[in-house]
């Protein structure tokens, strides 16, 4: 699709992150859609905001950021995490990394940190982090507060722009 036949078609409000029919979007499908009509729905499966545009499913967000800069994204990263928020202020250009280090602590996390656990063997804090698929280990610290900052500093460092990572609420 080009970038304006997806104009012809939708309209969207940057402010909101909300796509809505135009006239002759309306008219393009049957008149299944009126004109200023909020197009799409939540996606059950991921819960990310889908438009269906004929005979394929775009995701909002993925739409917003072409909207926009007339570019299609290769991977875009909602930075509240929220993934219905498609506000253009809530998103930018991501990479698998990236966006892994923008998510919520492990529902199997106990230490409450990402990237922090203590190693009853060894009986200290182990702070880790993953950087291109890879585990980088931080070390082995006495207390949690050192592992929590020796994870937070590593993040800073290869992740300046994630601001705060880790999930620690």
């Amino acid at each position: 699709m080009s970038l304006k036949e997806l104009k012809d078609l939708l309209f969207y409000d940057p402010k909101t992150g909300v796509f809505t029919w135009k006239d002759r979007g309306a008219r393009k499908f049957g008149g299944f859609t009126r004109s200023n009509q909020i197009a799409g729905s939540r996606q059950t499966t991921w819960g990310y905001w889908q438009i269906g545009i004929g005979d394929e499913n775009f995701l909002a967000h993925r739409l917003a950021w072409f909207y926009v800069f007339g570019e299609w994204p290769n991977q875009i990263d909602h930075i509240n995490r929220d993934r219905c928020d498609n506000r253009i202020a809530n998103l930018r250009l991501s990479n698998p990394t990236l966006n892994q280090h923008n998510r919520d602590v492990s529902r199997n996390n106990t230490s409450g940190t990402t990237g922090v656990s203590f190693i009853t063997k060894a009986k200290r804090w182990q702070a880790t982090i993953g950087i291109d698929g890879k585990n980088a280990n931080l070390g082995l610290f006495t207390t949690k507060d050192l592992a929590i900052a020796a994870r937070k500093t590593a993040e800073v460092i290869w992740f300046p722009g994630v601001g705060n990572t880790g999930g620690v609420r």
